[in-house]
């Protein structure tokens, strides 16, 4: 079977992400990435030995890259016409533009979290929907903390039924190496319900969900504390074994020296990540704990990784490559080398 062609729209924080995760997966072909400019990201690239093929995103931007001498191998509609599927990993708002051209080409289009929902058919995410996505022309994933929390509630849903979630998102304001957030010494709330809440009830409208959201000064990853009523009487020791189950949530405890958000981001520097990514979000045993029969626990959201398997599974839902969501998203998980770790432990 031949190999599905992939673009990438977007090489930024999860462009590039998406471009790596893509020529992982030795079923799918990345034909190349597109920006508009020598952003740090390109410049990168070109310095690596251009190991994808960079378009030009923006004619008139054209002259900027090559007086970076950046080469060039055409432009965003070249590209588009020579694939399957675009990842649009643009800017809000950039996105809804490049549809028309996916559109005009009879091209499939897969968009990040920051665009609006209505620029695609269906709102995606791998295990909790992953069969409205076969075959559909447009998908929009989740946010990375929305992507994160249904994941989670997913795996208890699945398990014994949620009834309701109450949610808390501690957020970090900016990735890495970003300013335009200034520097800060402050938290701040944002009007509840959280969008994630809602977008969960989106993808699960069986659940009942709301939620807080605090913005803090701090960049390596989001801490979610989920308060999540079952259907059916569990205990810590369930959870424990539910999440530890889920081949994209890994069990720590503070015990282990996994303090926070900080040290789950040196870990994966120290394992030898790229970039320090990690695509599984992480629980912390040492939450899990008890309200009447209602359970609480904390979970980590590596904000800049976390959305690259849904995506992987948007392609392969959207292209029919495997019509089970198992298959589907075990397929991604091999091939990104997700959940080695639990054959070693």
């Amino acid at each position: 079977m031949a190999k599905v062609r992939v673009g990438v729209a977007g090489y930024g924080v999860i462009g590039q992400r998406l471009a790596d995760g893509v020529a992982l997966q030795k079923d799918m072909e990345l034909v190349g990435v597109a920006d508009v400019a020598p952003t740090l990201s390109v410049r990168a690239l070109k310095e690596k030995g251009m190991p994808y093929k960079l378009y030009c995103a923006a004619a008139e931007k054209r002259a900027d890259l090559d007086k970076a001498g950046i080469p060039v191998s055409g432009s965003l509609e070249d590209l588009v016409q020579q694939v399957d599927v675009m990842l649009d990993a643009t800017n809000a708002g950039v996105g809804a533009k490049n549809k028309e051209l996916y559109a005009k080409y009879g091209k499939k289009g897969i968009f990040q979290g920051g665009e609006k929902n209505s620029v695609a058919d269906v709102f995606f995410h791998g295990y909790a929907n992953y069969e409205k996505g076969l075959g559909a022309q447009f998908l929009k994933l989740t946010s990375c903390n929305t992507t994160g929390l249904i994941r989670a509630v997913d795996c208890l849903d699945r398990a014994v039924g949620v009834e309701k979630v109450a949610i808390t998102i501690i957020r970090r304001v900016a990735d890495p190496g970003d300013y335009h957030r200034g520097l800060t010494n402050a938290l701040q709330i944002d009007h509840a319900p959280s969008h994630q809440a809602l977008d969960l009830m989106t993808i699960m409208p069986h659940v009942e969900a709301t939620g807080i959201l605090v913005h803090t000064p701090v960049t390596h990853g989001h801490i979610i504390t989920v308060l999540a009523t079952p259907k059916k009487g569990i205990t810590p020791e369930n959870v424990r074994e539910f999440l530890g189950d889920h081949p994209r949530i890994r069990m720590v405890s503070i015990e282990e020296g996994f303090l926070g958000n900080a040290s789950l981001f040196r870990y994966a520097r120290d394992l030898g990540n790229p970039r320090g990514d990690m695509y599984e979000i992480a629980a912390w045993e040492d939450s899990i704990v008890m309200s009447g029969k209602d359970v609480m626990f904390a979970i980590n959201i590596p904000q800049e990784s976390v959305t690259i398997p849904e995506t992987m599974d948007a392609i392969r839902a959207s292209m029919r490559m495997q019509e089970d969501r198992i298959k589907g998203t075990g397929a991604t998980n091999g091939y990104l080398g997700i959940g080695k770790w639990k054959a070693q432990s």
